[in-house]
C-alpha cells in the first residue's frame, strides 16, 4: 500500500464501514428502552414460574397414576373379553352339535313327508356349520362316530334334495304350474344353488315371454283391420316390451327377497335375448308388410339422382304413415331401455357395493343391450333409414305445397306459408317422438336446409321479378289482389303487370310471415325437447340440441336478408321513381320571401299539402295489401327516401330568414304527417334533414356556436363542418367570407 491512491481507497472503505457500524449502534441504542421493558416483564414472571413448575409436576404425577390404573383395568377387560369369546365359541360348538342332530332328524322326517321347504331349511342350517371344527369338538367329547354318520346322512340328503328339486321344478314348468315354479324357485338358495335357481327361473320366464308374445301377436292379427291398423307393428312391439317390463316388475321383489339384491341382471340376461329374438321378428315383419325396403330403394334412387324419378315414385302419403309408425317403434324401444337401465343400475348399486365390480357388471349389461342381434341395434338401423325417408317426405310435400300455392281469402299471405310450416312442424314433432337425439337433430337440420334453399328460392325468384315500374295505379293493384283472393288463385285474369304486382306484395308478406313462423317454431321445439326429453339429456346431448337449434337462427337471418332484398326492389321500382318528382316541386317554390308572402304561405301552403296528399295516396294503396311489419318497413323506407330527396332539393335552393322559417314549417308538417302513418319512430330517419333546417334557421352566424361544438350537449350531429358551411351558404343574408371564417 505504497501508492497514495491505494491508501485513499482503503481510507474510504474504512469510512463506509464506520458509517454502517454507527448506524447499527444507533439502531441498538434506540431499542434499549424496549429491551429494558421486556426484561422487567420477564423478572416479574420469575416468581410465577415456581408455581407453574409445582402445578406441572403435580399434574404429571396424576397423569402417570391414571395411566397405570387404566392399563391395569384394560388388561382385565381384555382378559374378560377373551374369556367371553371362548365361552361364546364353546356355546356355538355345542349348539352346532345339537343343531346337527336336529337337522339329521328333521331332514329324515321332512323328506318322508315331501316337505321340501322344511328339508331345505335343515340342509341350509347344516351347510352354515363348519364341519372341521364340528369334528374336532365331537372328538373332544367322544361323539365322533355319531357326528360322522350325521354328516354323511345330511350330505346324502342334500344331494337327493337337489335332484328332487330340479325334477319338481322341471315338472312344474311342463305343467305350467306357476305357483309350484315359484315355490321351488324359493328353495334353491337354501341349498346354495343360487346360480342354478336363477338359470332355471330365467329360462322359464323367457319361455313364458315367448308364449305370451305369440298369443298377443295372434290376437293383434285378428284386429289388424281396426283404426290402429297403421300402427299395428308398433302396438305389437309395445305389447312385447311391456310384457318384459311387467315380468321384471313382478319378479324383481321375489329375486331380491330370496336371492339377495344385485341378481336382477342375471335374470335379464335370460330375458333379453328372447326379447331381442321376438322384437327382430316383429321388425322384420314390419319391413316386409310396409314394403320398407322397397321405399328405401326408391327414395335412395331419387336422392342420388338429384330428385329425378327414374321409375316408380314413392307416395309421400303412404310414407307418412310408415314414418309415424317407425318413430313409435323407436320411442317404445327407448322407453323400455330406459326402464331396464334404471332397474338394473339401482339393483346393482344395492347388491354390489364395490364400484369397480359394479362397473364391470354394468359394462356387461351394456354389451348385452348393444348386441348385434339386439333390438337396440335393429331400431338404430331403422332410424338411419328414417332420417333419409323423412327428408324425402318433407322435400316432396313442400314441392307439392309450392305447386299448389293459391291465394287465401281474407289473408295477406298465400297458402304456401301455412302448408309448408304445417309440414315442417309435423316432421320435427314426429322426430321428437322417436326419443333419438341424433334423429331429432338430423330432421331439424334437414328442415332448415329445405327452408333456406327450396322454400326461400320460391320467394327469391318472385322478388327478382321486381315490382313493376312506371306509373303505379295503386287502387288497381289493390283491386287485383282482392280479385285474386275471391277467385282463389293468384293467376289473375287481368294484365301481367297486375299479376306481378299482386305476386310481389304477396311474396313480401309470405317472407315476413315465414320469419315469424320460424321464430315460433324455434321457441316451441326448444320447449318441447326440454319438456319431453329434458330429464334424460346428457351434457353432450344438450350441446347437440343447442347446435342444431342454432340452425333456425341462421335460417331467420337468411329470410331477413331476402326480405330486405324485396324491400330494396320495391324501393327502386315503386318508391324512388315517385318520390323524386313530388319533392322536386319544392324547387318551384320561392323561399326568398317577404312578410306578405310568408303570410300567404301560412294560409295556403303551395308545396307540403300536395306532397302529403301524394304520400298519403301512395301509402294507402299498400296499407291493406301488406302485413303490419311490411307496411311499417315501407313507411320507413319512404321516409328515408323523402328525407334524402328533400336534402338534395334544399341544396339546390336559396333561402332568406323567412324562407328558412317556411322550410321549417314544411318539414315539421311532413314529420307530423309521416308519424301518424306508423307506430315506429321516424326521428332517426329525419335527423339530418331536421339538423339542416335548424342550421338554416339561425338568425345570425354567431348563433351557430350555441348549437355546434362544445355547446352541442347531448346532440349527435350528422353533418360535417364542410356541410354546415355549405348549408349556411344557402342563406342569402349571410356573407360568404364570414361563413368561411367560422371555426367549426
Amino acid at each position: 500500500m505504497n501508492l497514495a491512491s491505494d491508501i485513499q481507497e482503503e481510507y474510504n472503505r474504512l469510512n463506509l464501514e464506520e458509517v454502517k457500524i454507527m448506524e447499527k449502534l444507533d439502531l441498538l441504542v434506540g431499542q434499549q428502552c424496549h429491551i429494558e421493558a421486556k426484561l422487567r416483564n420477564v423478572s416479574l414472571l420469575v416468581p410465577r414460574l415456581k408455581y407453574v413448575k409445582s402445578d406441572s409436576k403435580h399434574l404429571s404425577e396424576m397423569i402417570s397414576f391414571t395411566c397405570k390404573l387404566a392399563e391395569n383395568v384394560s388388561a382385565k377387560v381384555r382378559e374378560l373379553d377373551i374369556a367371553k369369546g371362548r365361552v361364546s365359541e364353546c356355546q356355538k360348538r355345542v349348539n352346532d352339535l345339537l343343531d346337527l342332530q336336529l337337522c339329521r332328524e328333521g331332514v329324515i322326517s321332512a323328506m318322508k313327508n315331501e316337505d321340501f321347504e322344511k328339508a331345505a331349511a335343515h340342509v341350509h342350517r347344516f351347510l352354515s356349520i363348519d364341519e372341521i371344527t364340528l369334528k374336532l369338538t365331537a372328538g373332544d367329547i367322544a361323539q365322533g362316530p355319531t357326528v360322522d354318520s350325521s354328516l354323511v346322512l345330511l350330505h346324502e340328503a342334500q344331494g337327493q334334495l337337489c335332484k328332487v328339486l330340479q325334477q319338481k321344478f322341471d315338472e312344474a314348468v311342463r305343467d305350467a304350474d306357476a305357483a309350484s315354479v315359484e315355490r321351488f324357485f324359493k328353495i334353491f338358495p337354501l341349498l346354495n344353488m343360487h346360480e342354478e335357481g336363477i338359470s332355471k327361473f330365467g329360462s322359464y320366464l323367457a319361455a313364458q315371454l315367448k308364449e305370451k308374445t305369440l298369443k298377443s301377436l295372434r290376437q293383434a292379427e285378428g284386429e289388424s283391420t281396426n283404426v290402429r291398423a297403421n300402427v299395428y307393428f308398433a302396438d305389437t312391439l309395445t305389447v312385447l316390451l311391456e310384457s318384459v317390463a311387467r315380468i321384471i316388475e313382478i319378479h324383481q321383489p321375489l329375486v331380491e327377497t330370496y336371492y339377495g339384491p344385485g341378481r336382477l341382471l342375471q335374470v335379464v340376461e335370460y330375458l333379453q335375448p328372447e326379447c331381442d329374438n321376438q322384437a327382430n321378428q316383429i321388425l322384420a315383419e314390419f319391413r316386409r308388410n310396409r314394403q320398407l325396403d322397397k321405399q328405401i330403394r326408391l327414395v335412395s334412387e331419387v336422392l342420388s339422382n338429384g330428385g329425378k324419378v327414374l321409375s316408380e315414385k314413392c307416395d309421400p302419403r303412404i310414407l307418412d304413415a310408415v314414418l309415424a309408425e317407425l318413430t313409435l317403434l323407436s320411442s317404445r324401444t327407448e322407453l323400455y331401455l330406459r326402464f331396464l337401465r334404471r332397474r338394473v343400475t339401482n339393483d346393482l348399486e344395492v347388491g354390489i357395493p364395490d364400484q369397480q365390480s359394479r362397473q364391470l357388471r354394468l359394462n356387461e349389461f351394456e354389451k348385452l343391450l348393444q348386441s348385434k342381434s339386439g333390438i337396440n341395434r335393429a331400431v338404430q338401423e331403422l332410424l338411419g333409414h328414417y332420417i333419409m325417408l323423412e327428408r324425402y317426405f318433407l322435400s316432396e310435400s313442400v314441392s307439392k305445397a309450392v305447386a299448389m300455392d293459391t291465394a287465401v281469402e281474407g289473408s295477406l299471405t298465400s297458402s304456401i306459408v301455412d302448408d309448408v310450416f304445417f309440414l315442417v312442424k309435423k316432421s320435427i314433432r314426429r322426430s321428437l317422438t322417436s326419443c333419438s337425439i341424433d334423429s331429432i337433430c338430423a330432421v331439424i337440420n334437414n328442415a332448415c336446409t329445405l327452408l333456406e334453399e327450396d322454400y326461400a328460392l320460391v320467394f327469391q325468384q318472385q322478388c327478382k321479378l321486381g315490382f313493376p315500374s312506371g306509373y303505379l295505379d295503386l287502387t288497381q293493384a289493390y283491386n287485383a289482389i282482392q280479385s285474386s283472393l275471391q277467385q282463389g288463385s293468384i293467376r289473375l285474369q287481368s294484365s301481367d303487370t297486375e299479376k306481378t304486382k299482386a305476386n310481389f306484395l304477396t311474396a313480401l308478406n309470405n317472407i315476413e310471415t315465414s320469419i315469424e313462423c320460424i321464430e315460433t317454431l324455434d321457441k316451441n321445439v326448444s320447449h318441447e325437447i326440454q319438456l319431453n326429453l329434458g330429464s334424460t339429456l346428457t351434457s353432450r346431448d344438450q350441446e347437440k340440441i343447442k347446435s342444431c337449434l342454432g340452425g333456425f337462427k341462421t335460417t331467420i337471418v337468411k329470410f331477413r336478408q331476402l326480405l330486405d332484398f324485396g324491400h330494396e326492389q320495391l324501393k327502386s321500382s315503386a318508391i324512388k321513381p315517385r318520390i323524386k318528382p313530388w319533392v322536386d316541386q319544392l324547387l318551384s317554390v320561392n323561399h326568398v320571401i317577404d312578410e306578405e308572402e310568408f303570410s300567404c304561405y301560412e294560409a295556403q301552403d303551395p308545396f307540403i299539402q300536395e306532397l302529403n296528399l301524394h304520400l298519403d295516396g301512395f301509402m294507402s294503396g299498400f296499407k291493406d295489401s301488406l302485413t303490419v311489419n311490411n307496411y311499417q318497413t315501407l313507411v320507413g323506407t319512404l321516409t328515408s327516401q323523402v328525407a334524402q330527396q328533400f336534402e338534395k332539393v334544399i341544396f339546390k335552393t336559396v333561402f332568406n330568414r323567412l324562407g328558412a322559417l317556411q322550410l321549417d314549417k314544411e318539414v315539421r308538417a311532413l314529420f307530423a304527417f309521416l308519424s301518424t302513418a306508423t307506430t315506429w319512430t321516424l326521428r332517426d330517419r329525419l335527423t339530418r334533414l331536421t339538423q339542416i333546417v335548424t342550421i338554416l334557421n339561425i338568425e345570425n352566424l354567431t348563433e351557430i356556436a350555441e348549437y355546434w361544438g362544445p355547446n352541442a350537449g347531448s346532440v349527435t350531429w350528422r353533418l360535417t363542418p364542410q356541410e354546415v358551411r355549405k348549408i349556411l351558404m344557402l342563406r342569402t343574408d349571410f356573407r360568404a367570407d364570414e361563413i368561411k371564417r367560422l371555426k367549426l
